[in-house]
């Protein structure tokens, strides 16, 4: 997720109105739990600032993992604030209501996702809706059913979470998971919908999911000749202004600006503060809290990281003319997104000058800049990445 996680622990990353790692706790309020406990390490101070010692009205505790050596580990970590049956969710990832539900209420048990190539997974062995044994990444799946990171454990489970190093060097949860097989009974619990937000694409994606369930509030300023069509949330303290045109989902936060005489298209975010200008087009984009697109500009499938600003007639291409999914880097590797539309990623206070065009699938760093009238069409800023 690097630039957008330089400063900021991916879970905490926006998804709609609130960070991602707090759909996950909500969900697990909801289906019951009665204590959250976080596991944190990089900028833990973000997590415990936004969830404070209570949320919800369900008490929150902290356990720091000091090094990053795997799941099970993790889970170690918090060992000692576990007392009973708990469950362990992933939190850079996004579960339906309904199998948050079934995983508690069926414990010991473990999510499940049908997919298409199960050979890029870890994939559960069945016997009807008992599993019998999990396998990672096998080249002759014996299911198609991935394993979705949403387990409920036994009490007996705290015991079990001093696992040997994997070949590549973690102590993995799955092993914990082969214990609990071997001792009782788990329980599969099908997941109809489910989303690991591990890249750029993703998060759009978590987006797009989330802002979907959004239904139309129209509580800060709106001018009368602004057009809203569809199910948009102008929080509080938003402003839209004069000539503006909004077509939902759409979520506009607290202290945002838009128009004059902007058009916002389906799945965006204006985050808290950000700033949307005259003639200037969003589509299907982040912007995070501060960013400013402020003038006869375009923004499609984008994520504009805080205090971003773009210079007057920023462009953005979001589309390869050969119709092949836009590629970008990660982690030093050239990678489909998956996605015939998707346009750029920028780090925080990074600025464009005038005239800037920025090609499908470009990354701009943290504070990069660009020269006015320039056509970048190479990452810029990253080498670190």
């Amino acid at each position: 997720m690097r630039p957008l996680t330089e400063q900021l622990p991916k879970p905490m990353l926006p998804v709609a109105d609130r960070p991602l790692v707090a759909h996950t706790v909500e969900g697990a309020i909801d289906a019951g739990a009665s204590e959250i406990i976080l596991v944190v390490g990089y900028e833990a101070d973000a997590v415990r600032a936004y969830f404070g010692d209570r949320y919800h009205d369900v008490p929150i505790s902290y356990a720091v993992q000091e090094t990053q050596a795997g799941t099970a580990d993790a889970v170690a970590a918090a060992s000692d604030h576990l007392t009973g049956p708990f469950a362990v969710l992933n939190g850079d990832n996004l579960y339906e209501a309904a199998a948050l539900d079934s995983l508690f209420s069926e414990s010991p048990a473990i999510c499940a996702v049908e997919v298409d190539q199960p050979q890029h997974y870890g994939v559960l062995e069945t016997d009807g809706g008992t599993v019998t044994g999990i396998v990672e990444k096998p080249a002759n799946p014996p299911t198609n059913l991935a394993n979705a990171g949403a387990y409920a454990f036994p009490a007996a489970a705290k015991e079990w979470l001093d696992v040997p190093e994997s070949e590549r060097g973690e102590h993995e949860i799955t092993d914990v998971v082969s214990r609990a097989i071997e001792e009782t009974s788990v329980t599969v619990v099908n997941c109809e919908r489910w989303l690991d937000v591990g890249r750029p694409w993703e998060l759009l994606e978590a987006n797009e999911w989330k802002l979907a369930e959004c239904s139309r509030r129209l509580d800060g300023d709106v001018a009368a000749d602004a057009t809203i069509h569809g199910d948009v949330v102008v929080e509080s303290g938003a402003d839209i202004r004069s000539g503006v045109v909004i077509e939902g989902p759409a979520l506009i936060r607290s202290g945002a600006t838009v128009g004059p005489n902007a058009y916002i298209r389906g799945h965006t975010l204006v985050g808290p503060a950000a700033s949307v200008g005259h003639a200037v087009e969003i589509k299907n984009s982040l912007l995070f809290a501060d960013a400013a697109v402020n003038h006869l500009s375009y923004v499609g499938d984008s994520i504009l990281g805080e205090g971003t600003n773009f210079g007057a007639g920023t462009t953005v291409a979001n589309l390869r003319h050969d119709d092949q999914p836009v590629r970008m880097t990660v982690k030093g590797e050239r990678m489909s997104t998956g996605r015939r539309k998707f346009g750029v990623v920028v780090g925080d206070g990074a600025k464009t000058g005038i005239n800037t065009s920025l090609n499908a699938g470009v990354v701009l760093g943290v504070d990069a800049r660009t020269k006015p009238g320039e056509a970048v069409t190479r990452d810029r800023g990253v080498d670190s990445l």
